[in-house]
């Protein structure tokens, strides 16, 4: 029978065992109710709450995160222990089998005395683990769970490695430019359809301008949120000084503070907004 003995310190065992203690006739009835399926979004939560603890670059929040995130891992192989199928230790032994199989320049004959050379060999390892034997099966081996921002550039970025690519950000940009022009076509017509399209062959254009740049379209997505929420927040406090509530403001008025917030909290000079 499963126990498990509470103690002031415990090890990487410890929380196997607990895991499977608390699917135990003995342990939480939650936690028994549990699948894969029921706490797929755990996992991408969990880890970025470990993205957002390195970006805040604070190591105890992180060991929490962390934590958190190798709880979803134990969790998932106790559930597959249980049908006896596999368990934690079955996932260490294919993880190290790949890591020792993905670096031969360390423990094979591979020269490989630069970090690009590394990811090369990785790339090509995998392409033939997977049976990858065109770009395009490749990029269908992006997986489809990933952000769509990440999703699109790791895309571009097999398509740029063959050559297909524009050679300035200029071409980018035109692109860019064209696909503006299109969803603009698609809302003149009321083309919801098109507009959808369009949207999205936008937004796979603009990540393809910051790849130029080695710029991660996730990241900048977020200053971008981080940037608005300081502004309308500038909004809210600008609004209640003058004594009123956004909720009776016309947006012309609202546009008026908004525009002040660029230049009181970024130094940029206000713009005219035609509604």
């Amino acid at each position: 029978m499963l126990d498990f003995v509470c103690k002031d310190r415990y090890d990487l065992r410890d929380f196997v065992n607990l895991i499977a203690y608390l699917r135990s006739e003995r342990g939480c009835p939650w936690d028994r109710e549990q699948t894969h399926e029921s706490i797929r979004r755990n996992v991408l939560e969990e880890a970025y709450e470990v993205c957002e603890a390195i970006d805040e670059r604070d190591g105890d929040h992180l060991r929490e995160e962390l934590g958190d995130l190798l709880m979803q891992v134990i969790f998932h192989a106790r559930m597959e222990a249980e049908q006896g199928h596999w368990n934690l230790d079955a996932v260490a032994d294919e993880a190290c089998r790949k890591l020792v199989h993905r670096h031969p320049h360390v423990f094979g004959g591979v020269n490989a005395e630069t970090s690009d050379k590394v990811l090369d060999n990785w790339d090509a390892i995998k392409r033939a683990d997977r049976a990858q034997d065109t770009v395009a099966s490749a990029m269908d081996g992006v997986s489809r769970a990933m952000p769509a921002l990440w999703r699109a550039d790791k895309i571009q970025h097999k398509a740029a490695k063959l050559g297909f690519d524009w050679p300035t950000v200029g071409g980018a940009m035109d692109k860019v430019r064209e696909e503006t022009e299109e969803l603009q076509e698609g809302i003149d017509a009321g083309d919801l359809e098109n507009i959808r399209e369009e949207l999205g062959d936008l937004l796979f254009s603009t990540v393809n301008v910051a790849r130029f740049y080695k710029l991660d379209c996730e990241e900048l997505l977020h200053a971008a949120c981080e940037k608005f929420v300081r502004r309308f927040r500038y909004l809210e406090e600008g609004a209640s000084r003058e004594g009123k509530r956004l909720e009776d403001m016309s947006l012309a008025e609202m546009e008026v503070i908004y525009q002040r917030a660029r230049h009181d909290l970024e130094g940029k000079e206000p713009v005219e907004v035609k509604l």
